[in-house]
């Protein structure tokens, strides 16, 4: 029989490379740590689970996230089977229960035959085919292996999540449903400040007291998870055309226009809890707790969770890893998830979607698919292989690394949409070619 398949790590990536090798028949050993041993960032003991977040980003095809789930969808992703199970409304955006999210992934590996699950963390790399999907958090153990692998050629930045509170501590005088023009459903809860309200609140968030960065080597910080107060720190008013803007967010029925709103999204099904969107923050815990509670309609919120600071870590892709997540310089290892550089939720499912799909193929003797420039999951992994990249950085998925139309279409939605329908319809066509 041959070896089956080792993937070290539980999370969205490893999730999905278990589950794309495991539907063509291939074996897998799934190998995650938890719950014997946690990450500072982890508090479940199920998989994929949501650290930052509980919104996978826009669901709409004029944005390239929204291009990339769609694809996603045409795989079989396991990842976006589960959040389309467990949404909750957030306008357009793709966000979900994050507990209920986590339960249906595991429910789902679980129930695989193929997939033989193992709790223990893993300090050295296994033999065999083997996909590293440890994530932004991987263990000081493996990550001294990996970078002995790899002859130290480590990147490290820090990434942020923000608070959670609960929606019957909200301040109703002081906020408001709405979404920003009108347009949409109005699933966002709004907390509007006017500018006296809003220069004591920036006063005391640029002078609150920060938590101390143990065991971290930098600060170097992903523009994407900003902290909120090194954000502030750039200028009085760069709130206001970020996380706070207030623009087409007039109050619905009095019409107030405000100098800065805070916008919550719901963070589970029952609608109990809403997350703070856009502060991702390392303030201390007693922090949080004085400079958020200035928001108006927040003055007497309950925190549910506060906001906490992590080391991300990810490798110099480029110069380490080729179009299929492989390392160059030894083929059985393949990584996949935020470690290879690609950022966010929906980007680390899509290269273990990948990674595992050219795996499977590869050991069934199958011509690799090499998914082109012209879809998103394709241009996110050529992005990351590109050796032309001097400075690299973390990346999102996003329409100017997706190959251009070669002609002009007047309006950038009009020629998003366009570059998304000939991603889908080629998508369609590997699809049927190739018995995905």
């Amino acid at each position: 029989m041959t070896a089956p398949v080792t993937v070290v790590g539980a999370g969205l990536a490893g999730c999905e490379a278990a589950w794309q090798l495991a539907r063509r028949d291939i074996g897998v050993i799934l190998i995650d740590m938890k719950p014997e041993k946690r990450s500072p960032a982890h508090v479940r003991s199920d998989f994929a689970e949501l650290v930052c977040s509980n919104s996978l980003r826009s669901d709409r095809l004029e944005n390239a996230v929204g291009l990339l789930k769609a694809e996603m969808r045409l795989l079989d992703s396991v990842i976006l089977q589960a959040a389309d199970e467990t949404r909750v409304e957030a306008g357009g955006a793709l966000a979900v229960d994050r507990g209920a999210f986590s339960e249906a992934v595991t429910r789902k590996i679980c129930d695989h035959p193929r997939i033989a699950l193992e709790h223990r963390e893993v300090t050295e790399i296994p033999a065999g085919d083997v996909i590293l999907a440890t994530g932004p958090l991987t263990s000081d153990a493996l990550a001294a292996t990996i970078g002995e692998t790899v002859s130290g050629e480590f990147l490290h930045f820090f990434d942020a999540a923000a608070p959670i509170v609960s929606f019957e501590s909200i301040d109703f005088n002081r906020a408001f449903y709405a979404s920003r023009y009108g347009k949409g459903t109005p699933d966002y809860i709004n907390c509007g400040l006017n500018e006296a309200e809003y220069h004591a609140f920036y006063e005391a968030l640029i002078s609150a007291e920060t938590a101390k960065l143990h065991g971290f080597e930098t600060k170097q910080v992903f523009e994407g998870c900003m902290p909120i107060e090194i954000m502030a720190g750039r200028g009085v008013d760069t709130l206001r055309y970020g996380p706070l803007k207030p623009v087409g967010l007039d109050h619905p029925e009095t019409g107030e226009r405000y100098h800065a709103v805070v916008q919550l999204r719901r963070d589970n099904a029952q609608g109990s809890m809403y997350n703070l969107v856009g502060f991702q923050t390392h303030l201390t815990f007693g922090a949080q707790k004085r400079v958020f509670s200035m928001i108006p309609a927040l003055h007497d919120a309950e925190f549910l969770r506060y906001g906490v600071m992590h080391r991300n870590t990810y490798l110099d892709s480029p110069r380490l890893l080729d179009r299929y997540y492989r390392l160059k310089a030894e083929p059985r290892i393949r990584f996949a998830g935020q470690i290879t550089g690609v950022e966010g939720y929906v980007e680390s499912a899509a290269s273990g979607c990948l990674a595992g799909i050219e795996l499977a193929r590869a050991r069934r003797g199958e011509q690799a698919i090499d998914f082109p420039k012209t879809t998103a999951i394709g241009a996110l992994a050529l992005y990351i292989s590109d050796d032309s990249v001097t400075q690299f950085q973390p990346m999102n998925v996003n329409f100017g690394i997706i190959e251009p139309l070669g002609y002009r279409v007047r309006g950038k939605a009009n020629k998003n949409a366009e570059i998304s329908a000939r991603a889908l319809e080629i998508m369609q066509g590997i699809r049927v070619n190739t018995s995905l």
